[in-house]
């Protein structure tokens, strides 16, 4: 099961950093190379604590759907999403925020077990690890440029 940390700092409170990452706006922006639509469940604004979203992408040159879950949240420290449908066997993602002096550092452990075995198992050493570590370094991209320089308010209102 490969985990992937990152941490990103952002110039920005910790809560405007917390309702970024679970805005499903900013993730359609984040996303948007992928074609990546919420096609059921919060499919805009702010997902919550037991709420759940199917996302419809392509990747790796198919469309595929997958639904995620927030199963534990604790505004503005930490939220947890988990995967209920889809590509893979499993995913978890677990999304913190610690602010210091209007400094927020937001860490990302993702997760996840691949389907197909010692097929998928090798997937992750070729070129799916490295997949979700780009996917997931883009999307801190977008939402620190969008908590740093007053864009939030274009999607939080």
């Amino acid at each position: 099961m490969p985990t992937i940390l990152l941490k990103t700092t952002i110039n920005a409170p910790a809560d405007i950093c917390f309702d970024l990452s679970r805005s499903i706006d900013l993730h359609k922006i984040s996303t948007a190379h992928t074609n990546e639509e919420a096609i059921a469940g919060t499919t805009s604004g702010l997902i919550n604590l037991g709420e759940s979203v199917t996302w419809r992408a392509k990747h790796f040159g198919v469309y595929q759907t997958l639904t995620s879950k927030v199963t534990a949240m604790q505004r503005p420290d930490f939220f947890v999403d988990e995967m209920v449908q889809g590509a893979f066997k499993s995913f978890w993602h677990e999304h913190r925020f610690q602010e210091a002096d209007g400094i927020t550092t937001m860490t990302d452990t993702f997760n996840y077990t691949s389907p197909l075995g010692p097929l998928g198992k090798l997937a992750d050493v070729l070129f799916l690890e490295q997949y979700m570590t780009q996917l997931l370094v883009k999307r801190n991209v977008v939402v620190k440029e969008f908590a740093e320089n007053g864009r939030w308010k274009e999607v939080l209102g």
